[in-house]
């Protein structure tokens, strides 16, 4: 995928501790912050077809990094 996004200084500065501390690039983060995102808002919404999550939350990465909360 293109890198069609610009985002402001801080954003990416988040983006690449998140990605220095996780060892995912920043392009995958981006794709699963994505997909969590949208598949929360599927949930939250009652969306038919609305896939739960299976894998490790972005959330629980960053947590297990230090990076959380």
């Amino acid at each position: 995928m293109p890198h069609l996004l610009r985002f402001p200084r801080d954003l990416e500065a988040r983006l690449e501790r998140a990605s220095q501390h996780t060892g995912i690039t920043k392009a995958e983060l981006i794709e699963r912050l994505v997909q969590d995102g949208l598949a929360d808002l599927e949930t939250q919404l009652l969306i038919e077809g609305a896939t739960p999550r299976v894998e490790r939350s972005i959330d629980q990465l960053l947590r297990e990094s230090g990076l959380g909360a």
